[in-house]
């Protein structure tokens, strides 16, 4: 799984992998994400997503616990070797918010 947090997460070519951002740290007490949210490549049109959505299930991502509702899920494939991919995660809120996270990974070999 491609954990998409702090740091540059690396993917292989031609994989077909999970990722996931954590929002926990924007949400207010009581808040969660909500809606449709979005996954749009910035630096290249190399991928494929899909399986956008806010998770349903809580997360562990390193050693890190995610409630429901925290967290935007989605599946990526197409990457090139030796390529940094930038993605925008947009996302609303219950408390009719929108949040914007700019997010990378690198593919290797």
């Amino acid at each position: 799984m491609v954990k998409i947090l702090p740091g540059i997460p690396e993917i292989s070519a031609g994989e077909t992998d999970d990722g996931a951002v954590d929002f926990t740290d924007r949400l207010d007490s009581g808040e969660t994400l909500s809606g449709t949210p979005t996954v749009t490549e910035v630096t290249s049109s190399d991928l494929t997503i899909s399986s956008v959505a806010v998770n349903t299930a809580t997360l562990t991502m390193f050693d890190t616990t995610i409630a429901i509702g925290a967290a935007v899920q989605f599946t990526v494939s197409g990457q090139l070797a030796s390529t940094l991919y930038t993605l925008n995660v947009t996302t609303s809120t219950s408390a009719s918010r929108t949040f914007v996270r700019r997010v990378s990974f690198y593919c290797v070999s």
